[in-house]
């Protein structure tokens, strides 16, 4: 009996102590809800010279965003200022606009972003260096990456810039940086791919996918490319050495085996991804899927039985985002130098014309990146 009351009493005080920490945290997120605001303001009154750039003060669709004045930055002493020539659009910036999956929102703001401005990629011209830079000077043509691309300028240290290849335009260098170092970094540092390996690249005409077909082939594998009919003839012209319409086969039931599967669009299971890797191979997996996709949390379902899976297999299992390094974009930078790797843009908006450009990228037909030119 002695025994049953200390059960009975552990149980009812442990009811108790987890009851009092969820409404401890339930008025945490309540009271955080409530305070949670933004710069929009403070940046919209902010004095000094002007310039326009893209904004959104809510969460919502594309159509919260907004051309503005705001204040021009001004360089600190280890920063440069880049005039913007060329920008792009990533699904990485829909997700930070609608705020979802929403346990992102812990981070980046409950109620409102916290922070106002978007975009990444670039690409422009050195207008102004701190005292401190070294490596690059006013007038030098440069690309790389930075929240608050969508603007006519913007500072940036040196350690998120390259200089941009001769052979390539601002709009292709201002696709890069996203799309260009996770199928780099997805390929030579996660994968490691080798000379001979074979490597099926699922959405192959996307922003990730043609980065990545000309990646892999760089590497030295046989690439075989995943896309609709439509953008078959591109894939091919990209390097491909296979390409698979699925939209009349289904690679995972193919028969075939791969020694690195890049999932863009993770729309197989991964037990059949997982039947379609050699006994060693690496599945790799890249997004989340669509902006209706797992509101709550997203693609974290899928890494998660990923986790959980990746124990009882042979095969290597996971999810990857992009982590630039300097050595990464010289990397990829030399390849495009050298007509290895040329970016492929498929529609052109204006700087005022962002939302427009988000709409069409949320469709999920876009053959490449999609670019915006800032005057």
């Amino acid at each position: 009996m002695k025994l049953k009351r200390i059960i009975k009493g552990t149980i009812k005080w442990t009811i108790r102590v987890v009851l009092v920490l969820l409404l401890l945290v339930s008025a945490w997120l309540f009271i955080a809800y409530w305070r949670s605001t933004n710069d929009c303001e403070s940046l919209l009154a902010a004095p000094g010279a002007r310039m326009k750039a893209v904004i959104y003060c809510d969460y919502g669709e594309a159509d919260v965003l907004h051309l503005a004045e705001i204040a021009k930055p001004v360089p600190n002493d280890n920063q440069l200022l880049v005039r913007v020539r060329a920008a792009s659009v990533n699904p990485y910036d829909w997700h930070f606009i609608r705020g979802t999956p929403y346990l992102m929102r812990l981070g980046v703001g409950l109620r409102k972003p916290k922070n106002s401005r978007l975009g990444v990629d670039f690409a422009g011209t050195v207008e102004a260096v701190g005292k401190n830079v070294t490596e690059f000077k006013p007038g030098d043509e440069v690309y790389g990456g930075k929240t608050g691309a969508f603007a006519q300028y913007i500072c940036v240290s040196e350690k998120g810039v390259v200089r941009k290849p001769e052979n390539l335009t601002f709009e292709q260098a201002g696709s890069v940086q996203i799309a260009g170092m996770t199928a780099l970094q997805a390929l030579r540092k996660f994968a490691h791919v080798q000379p001979g390996q074979r490597v099926l690249i699922n959405g192959a005409s996307g922003g990730v996918g043609t980065f990545a077909v000309q990646i892999g082939k760089a590497l030295g594998a046989h690439v075989t490319g995943v896309c609709s009919g439509r953008n078959a003839d591109m894939v091919r012209s990209l390097g491909a050495d296979e390409v698979i319409d699925y939209t009349k086969q289904d690679f995972a039931q193919s028969g075939k085996q791969w020694d690195v599967i890049l999932d863009n669009v993770p729309n197989h299971s991964l037990s059949d991804c997982r039947h379609s890797l050699t006994a060693k191979g690496k599945y790799i997996m890249i997004g989340g899927g669509g902006p209706e996709d797992g509101r709550w949390i997203g693609p974290f379902a899928r890494v998660i039985k990923l986790m959980l899976l990746e124990p009882f297999v042979n095969q290597e299992m996971r999810m990857m985002m992009s982590d630039p390094t300097k050595d990464d974009m010289t990397y990829l930078r030399d390849l495009m130098q050298s007509g290895k790797v040329t970016p492929v843009i498929d529609r052109r908006f204006s700087l005022g014309q962002v939302p427009e450009a988000i709409w069409y990228l949320e469709k999920g037909h876009a053959r490449g990146k999609v670019v915006i030119t800032v005057d």
